[in-house]
Parts: C-alpha cells; sequence; structure tokens
C-alpha cells in the first residue's frame, strides 16, 4: 500500500511542524488499513478532526455564520461518492464513502446528506468550529437581513481567512497573515487498485451555501484506471478547469504521476492566475505533487504486503 496525503496548498503556516506531524500521523494511519479506499479514508478523518486543517472542525464560516462541510471519494472503476453543505458533520469524507457504497447515487446534499449521515451512525450535530474561527467571527459586524446584504458584505472579503489581512487566491510568493489553507485529502495504491478523496470546510466568508470544487467529480478529486488525483486551492478556478481530471488525463496520455502535476499546475496557473496544488498516484506506483501557492504540506507512507 502507498498513500499520499495533502493538507491543503495555501500560505506559510504558522506551526508548519505540528501541521505536518498531523500529517504523518494521518498517512501511518491510513496505510495500515486493507483497501485503498479505507485508507484514503481514514487518513482524511484523522485531518478532519485537527483544527489546524480547513476540514470538519475548524473549517471555514460562510456568511451566515454557519460551517458547512463537502467532500468527495472515487475509485480507479470509476465509482463516486460526494457531499456538500453538511452542517454539524465532522466526517464529510465517511459521508461520501457512504454514498458511494449504499446508494445509487453518486452526490447528495445539503440536509439530506446529513440525514443520510445520522441513519448509518454518522456523527452529526458536531461542533465545528475553532478557537481561531470563533475569534475572528466575533471580530466581524455581520449584516443581518438574507442573501443581497450578505453578498454586498462579502464581495471584497470572500476567500481572505483575516478580513484585513491578504487574500487566499494571492499569487504565489507573496506574503499573508493567513492560517487558512484549503482542502485535504489524500491518494492511494494497492496492487492495481486506486482511490482518492478530498475533503473541505470551504473558504472564508463564502456566501452561505455556496459549494467549490471538492465535491465534484474531476475537479476536487478524481481517479480512473491510470491515476489517483486530489486538487486544492482557488475552487471556482479549479472546477472551471477541472484540474483534477486534468492531471489524470496527462497520466493517461503516458506522462508520469510528478510531470503531471507540474504540467496541470503550469496550466492551470496560465489559464486562471490563481493558486492549487495537486497530488497523484498513478498505477505504476509513481507519486506526484505540484503547487503555485506558496506552501503545500503532504506526507508519504508505506506498507509493504
Amino acid at each position: 500500500m502507498q498513500l499520499l496525503v495533502h493538507g491543503g496548498a495555501g500560505s506559510d503556516p504558522a506551526d508548519p511542524d505540528a501541521r505536518q506531524a498531523v500529517l504523518e500521523q494521518a498517512a501511518d494511519a491510513g496505510v495500515e488499513r486493507s483497501t485503498p479506499v479505507a485508507a484514503v479514508e481514514t487518513a482524511v478523518t484523522v485531518l478532519e478532526s485537527d483544527p489546524r486543517f480547513n476540514a470538519g472542525v475548524g473549517s471555514a464560516v460562510q456568511s451566515d455564520g454557519e460551517i458547512r462541510t463537502d467532500a468527495g471519494i472515487m475509485t480507479d472503476d470509476r465509482t463516486v461518492g460526494a457531499v456538500c453543505s453538511m452542517p454539524g458533520v465532522e466526517h464529510a469524507i465517511s459521508v461520501a464513502r457512504l454514498v458511494m457504497e449504499e446508494t445509487p447515487h453518486g452526490f447528495v446534499s445539503g440536509e439530506h446528506a446529513v440525514a443520510l449521515a445520522d441513519a448509518y451512525g454518522i456523527e452529526t450535530d458536531v461542533d465545528l468550529w475553532s478557537s481561531r474561527t470563533r475569534e475572528k467571527w466575533a471580530d466581524l459586524e455581520v449584516p443581518t437581513g438574507g442573501p443581497k446584504p450578505q453578498l454586498e458584505w462579502i464581495r471584497d472579503r470572500y476567500g481572505q481567512s483575516d478580513p484585513a489581512g491578504s487574500s487566499r487566491n494571492e499569487p504565489a510568493g507573496e506574503s499573508a497573515t493567513s492560517h487558512d489553507h484549503d482542502t485535504v485529502g489524500a491518494v492511494a495504491l494497492d496492487g492495481n487498485a486506486l482511490a482518492a478523496a478530498t475533503s473541505t470546510g470551504g473558504r472564508w466568508l463564502a456566501l452561505a451555501g455556496r459549494v467549490g470544487d471538492v465535491p465534484q467529480v474531476g475537479a476536487g478529486f478524481y481517479c480512473s484506471p491510470a491515476a489517483a488525483v486530489s486538487a486544492t486551492g482557488a475552487g471556482e478556478d479549479i472546477a472551471r478547469v477541472t484540474l483534477s481530471q486534468r492531471t489524470a488525463r496527462h497520466i493517461e496520455r503516458g506522462c508520469d504521476a510528478e510531470t503531471a502535476t507540474t504540467l496541470a499546475i503550469e496550466e492551470f496557473a496560465e489559464l486562471t492566475g490563481a493558486t492549487a496544488g495537486v497530488i497523484a498516484l498513478d498505477a505504476r506506483g509513481t507519486l506526484g505533487s505540484a503547487y503555485n501557492s506558496a506552501a503545500m504540506q503532504t506526507a508519504r507512507a508505506v506498507r509493504e504486503r
């Protein structure tokens, strides 16, 4: 079993060593599982439970003061499960796997996804706020009313982790005060079987109900017989260029995973001017990762048969 995890592409983290230790823990936990699907789910749940990462506990807050989680998972036979807009669900990736394995559907959303999770024993009504997000939210003057005043309020704030700070969509190399990083994800290979998973708490001060790239097949995650891919970064732009599928296509055309991820990020930057990161694992066992943000931490684990 090979497993590669990422903690999101964004600005330089305040405590990279602590974050790296959690990533290593996630990789070590996942690689001990018996299948690639179980491996990526297990690894991602470790990251969802740590407030240092923008997934599960400590996720970003939307314009109405609600935290909603999204996730997607996929296998090399193109079986898919995805969920979005779930308040109170820490382990969004487990709900995505539930959709993949227990329903005839590929995507379930909102309160219905939460109800499905509850029916199958996945914990709901979880407090997803961290001390950091509580403090940041408390510092804001939040407008009352519905979507229109919220939209006006967030226009210049969307994607910023600090209302006075710089956007997470800033060009690579610029300094930032952000402690937020985007999605977390994992890819795994065991024998000929591949799986990919991605989970997120969205972006800071998105309009209530916003859904980004993460639960969209080919955007935030993708898996085929050739490769497993997980992406992270500016979600709308990732979705527009289907970054994960783009990476897999390079592998399907003969590139190894390292070359494919580099090419995909170069193309992404040229097409969008935004920042992102991507990890991949191809069927030959080659690992790849690339990003054009200030940082993207990863961890790898291998277990011999």
